[in-house]
C-alpha cells in the first residue's frame, strides 16, 4: 500500500514537472521568433501600416556609405571701382535758373498801404501779387504796434499826410484797429474800452483819418479784421468791422470785407484753410492773432481785386509804358486811297454829253435779231456747223477725178 502510494506521487511530480517544461518552451519560442521577424522587418512608410509588412532579405546589407559633400568654392569678393577724387569731376546739383524780376516802370503807379502789424503783412502779399505787373509799385508804410487809440505812441493823422505828399499814391490802402482793444485818453477824460464814449470818439478818429485821403481825390480801401482765437477778440473785430464799414463809406471809402477766408462754414475761427490756389494750407501761426506767408498771400487776395479794378489797365502784367506809344496799331495802309470826285446826275456835261443815257429812243434796225425771230415768230436761227447741236447731215463730196494715163 505504501509502495503504490510513493509510485503515484512520483508519477504526479513527473507529470508536473513535463508540464512546466512545456509550459516554458511553448512561452520562450515565440519570442525568439518574433525578435527574429523584428530584425528582419523594416517600416518604410505609412502603406505598409495598411498593405503589410514588407521584410529585408536575410542576405548581409552592405553598409551605408556616406557620400561626400561638394565644398563650394568661395568667390572672391568683388572689387571696388576706384574712383580717383583727384582727378574726377565733382557731381553738381542742376542749377534752377531764377526768372529775372520784372523792372518797374519810372512813372509807375503807387499802392500805399498804412497801419499796424496786420497791414505790413498785407503789404507783403500785395507786393507778391503785384510782382509781375510793371506798372503797380507797393509801398508798405506800416507800424507793428500803432494804432488810432494811443496816438502818443504813433501820430497817424499827422504822418499820413506827410506820406501822401512825399509818395503821390494812385491808391490808399488802411488796415488798422487790432492793436486798439485798449483804454482811449481823451482831451476831456480816460475813456475805456467798449464804453459808449470810447466808440464815440473812435468814429470821430476813423472818419477823420479817412478824409485825410479822401480829401485829396485818392481812392480809400479799408480792409476789415480777421478773426481772432481768442473768442473775445473775435466779438471785437465784428463790431470794429461794422464801425468801419459805416464810416468809410459815408465818406465815399471802400470797405473790403475779408471774414469768410479765415472762418469756417460755421463761422468759427480756423488755422489751416484754402489759399489762393484751393490747397489746404496753414493761414494763422500759433498765437492765433498773426498771419502766416499763406494767410498774407490770402488776404492780399481780397485787397487785389478792387485794386486792379481801380487801377484799370494800369495794372496788367503786360503792360510797357503809360504813354501813347505803347498803343497798339491799328492797321491803315500808308498811302491814303484817292477818291473819286462825285458826279452829279443833272449835270451830263462832265463827260462831253447833252443828254443823259436813254433819252433818245434806240435806233430802228432794218433785220430782225435772233431774239425776235425767237419770241415773235419762234423761229431759231441755225446752229453753226459743227456745234452740239447742229444737227444737220453732213453734205457729201463729190469723188475726186482720177486720170487714167
Amino acid at each position: 500500500m505504501t509502495k503504490k502510494t510513493d509510485r503515484t506521487r512520483k508519477i504526479r511530480w513527473l507529470v508536473l514537472a513535463l508540464a512546466a517544461v512545456s509550459l516554458c518552451l511553448g512561452v520562450s519560442a515565440p519570442v525568439h521568433v518574433a525578435e527574429a521577424q523584428e530584425q528582419r522587418y523594416q517600416r518604410r512608410s505609412i502603406f505598409d501600416f495598411f498593405l503589410g509588412r514588407r521584410y529585408l532579405d536575410d542576405g548581409p546589407q552592405a553598409p551605408d556609405v556616406q557620400q561626400p559633400r561638394r565644398q563650394q568654392r568661395k568667390r572672391p569678393p568683388a572689387q571696388k571701382a576706384i574712383v580717383n577724387t583727384r582727378t574726377a569731376p565733382p557731381v553738381r546739383a542742376p542749377v534752377q535758373e531764377e526768372e529775372p524780376a520784372v523792372q518797374k516802370l519810372a512813372d509807375a503807379r503807387k499802392i500805399l498801404i498804412v497801419g499796424d502789424f496786420l497791414a505790413s503783412g498785407l503789404g507783403d502779399g500785395l507786393t507778391a501779387a503785384f510782382e509781375t505787373s510793371p506798372g503797380v509799385v507797393v509801398e508798405a508804410r506800416g507800424n507793428v504796434s500803432s494804432g488810432l487809440v494811443r496816438d502818443d505812441y504813433y501820430d497817424w493823422p499827422e504822418q499820413l499826410p506827410k506820406m501822401i505828399d512825399e509818395l503821390k499814391p494812385a491808391m490808399v490802402v488802411v488796415m488798422i484797429g487790432a492793436n486798439d482793444r485798449q483804454q482811449m485818453v481823451t482831451d476831456t477824460a480816460k475813456e475805456k474800452f467798449r464804453t459808449d464814449g470810447w466808440f464815440s470818439e473812435y468814429r470821430r478818429r476813423v472818419l477823420s483819418f479817412g478824409k485825410e485821403v479822401t480829401a485829396r481825390k485818392i481812392p480809400l480801401l479799408w480792409v476789415g479784421l480777421p478773426a481772432f482765437e481768442s473768442d473775445s477778440m473775435t466779438a471785437d473785430a465784428v463790431q470794429m468791422n461794422q464801425l468801419y464799414r459805416n464810416q468809410v463809406e459815408s465818406i465815399g471809402g471802400e470797405f473790403v470785407d475779408i471774414w469768410d477766408g479765415f472762418v469756417d462754414e460755421n463761422g468759427n475761427f480756423i488755422v489751416t484753410g484754402s489759399d489762393v490756389n484751393g490747397q489746404q494750407v496753414r493761414l494763422r501761426t500759433s498765437d492765433g492773432i498773426n498771419l502766416t506767408q499763406a494767410g498774407r498771400r490770402k488776404l492780399a487776395f481780397y485787397v487785389e481785386k478792387p485794386a486792379r479794378r481801380l487801377l484799370g489797365t494800369q495794372a496788367s502784367p503786360d503792360l510797357v509804358r503809360l504813354d501813347s506809344s505803347n498803343l497798339p496799331g491799328l492797321g491803315l495802309p500808308a498811302n491814303p486811297v484817292e477818291h473819286t470826285v462825285p458826279i452829279s446826275l443833272s449835270d451830263p456835261n462832265l463827260d462831253g454829253g447833252t443828254e443823259l443815257l436813254g433819252a433818245r429812243p434806240p435806233p430802228v434796225a432794218l433785220t430782225r435779231s435772233p431774239r425776235d425771230l425767237l419770241v415773235e415768230q419762234g423761229e431759231m436761227t441755225p446752229a453753226p456747223p459743227g456745234r452740239v447741236d447742229d444737227y444737220r447731215l453732213p453734205v457729201a463730196k463729190a469723188p475726186a477725178e482720177v486720170s487714167v494715163k
